[in-house]
């Protein structure tokens, strides 16, 4: 394979764990919560679903018992912040060291097992186009999934009442409360999708991508999911531009180790969240020359 079809094949799935973190994230914040505890959802997500996979042998059950797990998990923090008036920042580090420490606690016993991954299809006909074709347009069924999820989302967020409802609760509160809407039940449960959703990102990270367990596995994706937010701007189309450049980074840099380019491979693995820091500076002079 050349580092081109390496590129083509491996970039999606490499950016599939940071689009469905970071979707989640932005519907929260969309409602005017912010939860830093994504690193920590997903760590836990991803130890579940594992452990649910090595002994059932069934992706469906982990996926579905990871996403709630990690939705449960995420009412914890709602339930902080939301119900208690506990400080949001404070509550979200929280929960993400709370999730990380049991996420290894949990997979300790499973450390290096390897499980059994999802096969590859490609699109009829498409997937027959030279280059792209058995590369780009051949993928897991979670990534199609995806695909079509996260279209619907951008549906629902921008042409439903929903999604006006979500946006009303987030740019002024007092007045949704107003007119009838329950901000507290609509934050909540924002709250909710956006832990399960973590929880399918580290479910895919630790049984497809990379179907083995291994503690610390989530490596910062959770921080870089909370970036992407920021840099799509809170927009589904953005956001999700956004994780497939990032996937493209964590792949090339593969790419370039296994050419033999003499740079040390450290450096090379530092290149997403090198690009990470960059972009949120990027962002923050572009807002401070704004205002």
């Amino acid at each position: 394979m050349s580092a081109l079809e390496f590129l083509l094949a491996g970039t999606l799935a490499a950016a599939l764990p940071l689009l469905l973190a970071a979707l989640g994230e932005m519907v929260v914040e969309r409602t005017g919560v912010l939860n830093l505890g994504l690193e920590g959802m997903m760590a836990l997500g991803a130890v579940i679903a594992f452990i649910c996979v090595y002994h059932s042998g069934s992706h469906i059950l982990g996926f579905a018992v990871a996403a709630l797990v990690s939705a449960a998990f995420a009412m914890i923090f709602a339930g902080l912040v939301l119900g208690v008036r506990a400080n949001e920042v404070a509550a979200g580090l929280a929960i993400g060291v709370l999730g990380l420490g049991l996420s290894a606690l949990f997979g300790k016993t499973y450390e290096s097992q390897t499980i059994k991954g999802l096969p590859d299809f490609g699109l009829p006909l498409l997937s027959n186009i030279p280059v792209i074709g058995p590369t780009l347009l051949t993928q897991d069924l979670v990534v199609w999934l995806t695909i079509i999820g996260t279209v619907v989302l951008w549906y629902v967020l921008n042409k439903t009442k929903l999604g006006l409802i979500i946006t009303a609760v987030g740019e002024n509160s007092v007045a949704a409360r107003a007119i009838g809407y329950p901000v507290v039940a609509i934050r909540c449960a924002a709250v909710a999708f956006g832990g399960a959703m973590c929880g399918l990102a580290g479910a895919y990270a630790a049984t497809v991508y990379t179907p083995l367990w291994a503690d610390g596995m989530i490596a910062g994706r959770g921080w870089i999911a909370l970036a992407l937010v920021v840099f799509g701007t809170w927009q589904t189309g953005r956001v999700a531009f956004g994780a497939v450049l990032f996937g493209l980074l964590s792949i090339g840099q593969l790419s370039v180790q296994a050419m033999g380019v003499a740079l040390p491979s450290q450096l090379l693995s530092s290149l997403p969240y090198l690009a990470t820091i960059l972009m949120l500076v990027v962002i923050s002079r572009r807002r401070m020359s704004l205002g």
